[in-house]
């Protein structure tokens, strides 16, 4: 028997050790990893100091009006995400796409995600960088807080304003934190330190099922693609975008507070979710033009949550039909 209890922990002990030996690998891999990411995500446009840390801003077109363009959350490249939206905007209007802390190509900041902080940085990221209001503000999904909150805060800057699938502020004000407990979980933290996320992502599998609400990318250049994963593998689960996951519904009721009629157009197109949409997502859709006296609410057959991908078209179009006004 105590022969037996030696093997046992023998076996143990070399079992752990084995373990010990991936994970350890699995972490210089990770480290590795980001290091070439590092590299690899050569700012397409140009960085700012806002705040103390950069800020990526990638600007194009020309016009006397500049569509601003959100991202949602989780995004980890607006550039390559907008690029089919900007390419039909860019012939007709100046553009500007960028990047919150902690995506794309922007720094990561150590400043709270606050909606009024979020949108002070993109007041001042406008500034320095010399863009000219009036501006057309365009926000997807999450995007539509600080879009909302910049609109409250400097009024007299902003044209109009277009939701992709962009919730209502009463709508997110009802949201929990359970994501971000479960991204900024142990689990998946020891998922993404050590390697697993990374090695995943290698799959073309699981690169188009994470992509699927994205239409796949297929309105993306095959470079801009790869782009998109690295900007993901190197962004995936940082403070800061757990912050803002965290802060949804503290964000939502500070816009609902504010709440006044916006003294400007507000377009909303609602994704119809490849025929399975969320019919209390549908109502508050439609309950979101309460917003402004002059405002549309537009379902987009065909789409998923990222309608720009499907549709590029018909949200340039909503949107230049703003910038003309």
């Amino acid at each position: 028997m105590k022969k037996w209890r030696k093997r046992l922990v023998k076996f143990l002990i070399f079992d752990l050790a084995i373990v010990l030996l991936l994970l350890g690998t699995g972490v210089i891999y990770q480290q590795v990893g980001l290091r070439q990411d590092a590299k690899t995500l050569v700012p397409p446009g140009k960085l700012y100091e806002v705040h103390g840390d950069n800020m990526h801003l990638y600007t194009g077109g020309e016009g006397d009006v500049t569509v601003v363009l959100a991202s949602g959350w989780g995004t980890a490249n607006p550039y390559v995400d907008y690029y089919p939206l900007y390419e039909k905007l860019a012939p007709n209007t100046k553009f500007a796409v960028y990047d919150r802390f902690g995506y794309g190509y922007s720094d990561r900041t150590d400043k709270k995600r606050d909606v009024d902080t979020v949108a002070e940085e993109l007041h001042e990221l406008l500034e320095v960088s010399g863009q000219k209001p009036p501006y057309v503000l365009v926000g997807h999904s999450l995007g539509s807080l600080e879009t909302i909150r910049f609109a409250q805060k400097y009024p007299d800057l902003v044209k109009g304003i277009v939701m992709i699938d962009g919730g209502s502020p009463e709508y997110y004000a009802k949201d929990d934190d359970s994501l971000a407990d479960t991204i900024g979980g142990f689990a998946n933290r020891l998922r993404i330190q050590t390697g697993l996320f990374r090695l995943s992502m290698q799959s073309n599998l699981v690169v188009e099922t994470s992509n699927a609400s994205r239409n796949e990318l297929k309105l993306v250049p095959d470079d801009l693609k790869k782009l998109d994963t690295t900007a993901l593998l190197y962004n995936y689960g940082n403070a800061n975008t757990l912050d803002e996951l965290r802060e949804i519904a503290a964000n939502a009721k500070v816009v609902v507070d504010h709440k006044q009629t916006l003294p400007f157009p507000l377009t909303i197109l609602t994704a119809d979710y490849l025929g399975a949409s969320d019919p209390e997502w549908d109502k508050t859709q439609v309950e979101f033009k309460s917003w402004s006296d002059d405002s549309k609410q537009v379902t987009i057959k065909d789409t998923d949550h990222y309608i720009h991908q499907y549709r590029p078209d018909i949200v340039a179009d909503e949107i230049l039909a703003q910038v003309k006004k």
